[in-house]
């Protein structure tokens, strides 16, 4: 593969080298803030040398003429993660032999990356984006090809595996408005990390237009990872003896992010629905568990956490409590629990979370009016009459209880919910079928 020349004279080489300085400076910062997190999720402690490119694990034994190639995949955090299990499943069905290097960026990440790997597989932490780090873990591993999950555009990162000749994708790849505009206000810097990409799988028409703006090539659209995943059988189950059991319906709020839970509560407190309502609050990070938990309690609620659940058994849906599901991969279980479902991150202006989990539950989905990181799925959605679309969470609340109340409006939404999720589906073959094709023109 010929190597390209990743930095320019002028505007874009002096971008460069003030980003290798501060990054390089910001390296005793980083460290103050993982030992910060860490008092929180001990995770955050575990093999911090990894993240400045000193490894003890030897380089997983990989034969790519022997169809056992490294393939390594960057999937920064839980969601990413998630969708990288998805892809991984295709490649190796793919190259059952292969070996697999896996790095993150977060704590939860991480954990839930654990469960994807084999005997040879190694994980470790993303490298700090410096060149002299990301250097040690090209020149350590010396993956045969690397993938990108979604948003992860690193400048030493990509500048670094060109040079090494490690052909680099960026997968299930998405780029907001928001995003694009960030992107070329840093233009000097990210222009050329995005150009130097070999490949660019995007979600949807729209994103793929974005990253083009952003200075991507060879842009193809592939789909949506997230659409392949099948819910957990178990958590199905689960989620349908809690409703069996509950009594009366329940409206969750999903994913919520900070301010969110809040909006909730005022609006349960300012228009009483008169449908009697089990309301259950799912927030998006863990680290909120607590948080939520004390700012429900303050509201005047009892809060009933799933963490304090009898098995498997919710508590009966009559003392007037909140339920907080304060518990990591159940999601499947709570969406189908609920009738319905409130969209976290979209009722306070942080662009949504993705509503794909909920429709292959068969769960309505009310979103907010801020779904600008998942908009053309977002639309796709509420066209297909799996999801509506909400002025705010007074609003939301409303509808929810409108379509509960309305059995055959609700029916048709699950039904359609369902439809939706399988129509999308197909991505991961895809990508793994482009993945051996980028392998064969950079060998």
């Amino acid at each position: 593969m010929a190597r390209q020349r990743y930095g320019e004279p002028g505007m874009t080489g002096l971008a460069q080298r003030l980003y290798d300085l501060a990054v390089w400076g910001a390296q005793p910062l980083l460290l103050r803030k993982l030992r910060r997190r860490g008092r929180a999720e001990p995770g955050y402690l575990h093999a911090i040398e990894e993240r400045f490119g000193h490894y003890t694990q030897p380089r997983p034994e990989a034969d790519p003429a022997r169809g056992r190639p490294l393939i390594w995949i960057h999937a920064v955090s839980l969601g990413e993660t998630r969708a990288a299990a998805i892809l991984l499943a295709a490649l190796r069905a793919r190259w059952p032999e292969m070996r697999l290097l896996l790095t993150h960026g977060t704590a939860t990440g991480r954990a839930e990356g654990g469960r994807l790997l084999r005997a040879g597989d190694v994980q470790v932490w993303q490298p700090w984006d410096t060149p002299a780090v990301t250097r040690r873990f090209y020149a350590h591993f010396r993956p045969d090809a690397g993938v990108l999950m979604e948003t992860e555009v690193w400048p030493n990162l990509i500048r670094a595996g060109r040079r090494a000749g490690v052909p680099i994708a960026l997968a299930n790849a998405r780029l907001s408005e928001k995003s694009l505009r960030g992107a070329r206000r840093g233009a000097a810097l990210l222009r050329p990390a995005y150009a130097a990409l070999s490949a660019v799988w995007a979600q949807t028409e729209a994103d793929a237009d974005r990253l083009r703006q952003a200075g991507a090539r060879n842009v193809t659209v592939l789909g949506n990872l997230k659409f392949d995943a099948a819910p957990d059988a178990l958590a199905i189950a689960r989620g349908r003896t809690w409703r069996a059991q509950c009594g009366q319906p329940v409206v969750m709020l999903a994913s919520s992010r900070e301010g969110e839970e809040a909006m909730l509560l005022e609006a349960i407190r300012a228009q009483p629905p008169r449908l009697p309502i089990q309301w259950l609050i799912v927030p998006r990070h863990p680290r909120r568990f607590d948080a939520v938990a004390e700012l429900i309690g303050t509201a005047g609620w009892p809060v009933s956490r799933r963490r304090d659940w009898p098995a498997d058994a919710p508590p009966a849906a009559d003392g007037g409590a909140i339920w907080l599901g304060d518990s990591l991969g159940e999601m499947a279980a709570y969406y189908t629990l609920a009738g319905a479902a409130l969209l976290g991150g979209s009722f306070a202006p942080l662009g949504g979370q993705n509503l794909i989990e909920a429709a292959a539950c068969g769960c309505p989905v009310i979103m907010g009016p801020h779904t600008f990181n998942f908009d053309q799925a977002a639309r796709q959605a509420q066209a297909a009459g799996a999801a509506r679309r909400a002025a705010d969470m007074a609003d939301a609340v409303a509808q929810a209880v409108a379509v509960l109340q309305a059995r055959a409006q609700h029916s048709a939404m699950t039904q359609a919910a369902h439809a939706f999720a399988v129509s999308q589906q197909g991505a991961a073959a895809h990508m793994a079928e482009a993945l051996a094709r980028l392998l064969v023109s950079c060998p």
